[in-house]
């Protein structure tokens, strides 16, 4: 009987840029207070992207030479790029066929972008490891990053959305092993479209005669919308029940999680999780107070910043989970 292929991460890796835009560089812009934002958020601050020096995809380049370089690979030998953004550096080509560029890959290997916002690097990760579970690739680079600060409503009348987001990029590099029980065990992608008009950027849209001259008109519509009531009220429903599916797929307990690794959307939806799950804090790693939300970014740069720390070891059960706009929601449970 043939040995089945799986993927275990060989490495990872993350970037944030130099400037540290605190929730006091905020309040006179957006009539806000540090106590508010920390309050409704848990935000402290946040990195905003630095024009003419980071781009999505060389931000996306930086933490993937370091995944590269943990995982001993060189860049000509990874097989296939699964780049996950929102923000990417053009309307098209996407940003995966530019990371390949940045890291100066020769090989001519496939670039694919995935769009699906805060779930992005999880779906990004469902489809890599597919990839290799099927034998077609053997190295496969998945990126998360993002640039927020450019495309945010700076005053007082986007504060409760513009406070919450920033800039960053994360990387995993995937191998195969035929190793029970290792690595990435099973992945859990979830969508619900009826809601997507409840967290949008909606312009500028293909459905117009002129998108251009429409954005001119209605500039304000370039900006993200979030009904944030609602988008947490489905958060803190869908987060638990998508952990769950993936430790119960592999006959397992919320207390045999070493480490929960949540995207970054908000610290009282991740101290909500928490306690629903009935895990302690040295359980649940957070970084939204340095950060903010990255979207795509969040969760491997979490990851990566956890596993630098020592907080994450190999054989580590590790379970990944986000939620966000769509709505999408998604879990992969890995043994590091």
């Amino acid at each position: 009987m043939a040995t089945l292929r799986h993927s275990y991460i060989a490495g990872v890796g993350h970037y944030v840029p130099s400037r540290v835009v605190t929730n006091a560089e905020l309040e006179p812009m957006m009539n806000t207070s540090d106590a508010w934002i920390q309050e409704r958020t848990g935000i402290k601050e946040r990195r905003w992207f630095e024009e003419g020096k980071d781009t999505t995809a060389n931000m996306g380049a930086n933490a993937s030479r370091k995944a590269l370089e943990m995982a001993g690979v060189a860049p000509d030998d990874v097989q296939l790029i699964v780049f996950a953004t929102l923000s990417p550096d053009y309307f098209f080509p996407g940003s995966g066929v530019l990371l390949q560029r940045e890291l100066g890959m020769t090989n001519n290997a496939p670039a694919l972008d995935v769009r699906n916002q805060c779930s992005g690097f999880i779906y990004a990760l469902s489809v890599a490891d597919q990839f290799i579970r099927t034998g077609m690739y053997d190295t496969v680079l998945v990126v998360g990053s993002e640039i927020h600060s450019s495309g945010l409503d700076k005053s007082p009348e986007g504060r409760t959305v513009s406070v919450i987001f920033g800039d960053g990029a994360g990387a995993v590099l995937l191998r195969p092993s035929t190793e029970d029980g290792q690595g990435i065990l099973s992945t859990h992608l979830h969508a619900q479209g009826e809601l997507a008009e409840e967290l949008i950027v909606k312009e500028p849209g293909s459905n117009r005669n002129n998108r251009v001259q429409y954005v001119l008109d209605n500039p304000q519509e370039l900006y993200p919308y979030m009904n944030g009531q609602n988008v947490f009220k489905n958060a803190v429903v869908r987060f638990p029940q998508v952990i769950k599916e993936a430790l119960d797929q592999n006959g397992l307990q919320a207390s045999d999680i070493d480490m929960l690794i949540p995207h970054q959307a908000n610290l009282r939806i991740t101290q909500y999780v928490q306690q629903k799950m009935g895990l302690s804090d040295d359980k649940v790693f957070s970084n939204i107070q340095r950060y903010g939300n990255t979207t795509a970014a969040s969760v491997p740069i979490a990851l990566s910043e956890a596993v630098q720390e020592g907080k994450i070891k190999r054989g580590d059960l590790v379970c990944l989970a986000a939620f966000g706009s769509g709505f999408t929601w998604a879990s992969a449970l890995l043994k590091f």
